[in-house]
């Protein structure tokens, strides 16, 4: 199995299919569903882990059974050089999901979680007084029609190699 481009190749695809599914199998139970030597397989898992692709296991959490049941977005203008103060302010919010730095019409993208309305006003609040935030526009997310996923990236390279 030749690597792709990115050094990623079908059995890389493949393994991280599966511990995308049962993250919680050891090395042994891998290696003997993808029918390749145990030391094939922590080799591959420690190479991924090194070159920053597989960044750990943790659980994948529901976070409205938490009781946070209302995610919003925020696009926040901000004064000029200020991204990395405002990031940092921005990461002590607990309910502060993601923060991503764009292009277009604003400056950072904000995926924050709330209990409800009146608890998001108190986290938008929070935003708010974020020193160097100037503007923000939030949006309330109805639903979710696609998660955040992976799949269909790694099950083409599995299968094809590309």
């Amino acid at each position: 199995m030749a690597p792709n481009v990115e050094g990623l190749d079908a059995l890389d695809a493949r393994l991280l299919l599966l511990l995308a599914d049962e993250p919680r199998l050891g090395v042994l139970e891998c290696s003997r569903r993808l029918g390749v030597a145990r030391g094939t397989v922590q080799a591959r898992m420690d190479r991924l882990v090194q070159r920053g692709i597989l960044l750990g296991f943790p659980p994948d959490l529901d976070l409205a059974a938490m009781g946070y049941g209302l995610t919003a977005f925020a696009v926040l203008e901000i004064a000029q050089g200020h991204r990395g103060v405002v990031a940092e302010q921005l990461a002590a919010i607990d309910e502060v999901c993601e923060v991503h730095a764009t292009t277009g019409q604003g400056d950072l993208f904000v995926r924050m979680v709330a209990r409800s309305n009146a608890d998001l006003q108190r986290v938008i609040d929070e935003v708010v007084s974020v020193t160097g935030v100037r503007r923000t526009s939030t949006s309330i997310a109805l639903s979710t029609p696609v998660p955040p996923r992976v799949r269909p990236l790694l099950e083409r390279l599995a299968e094809t190699g590309e």
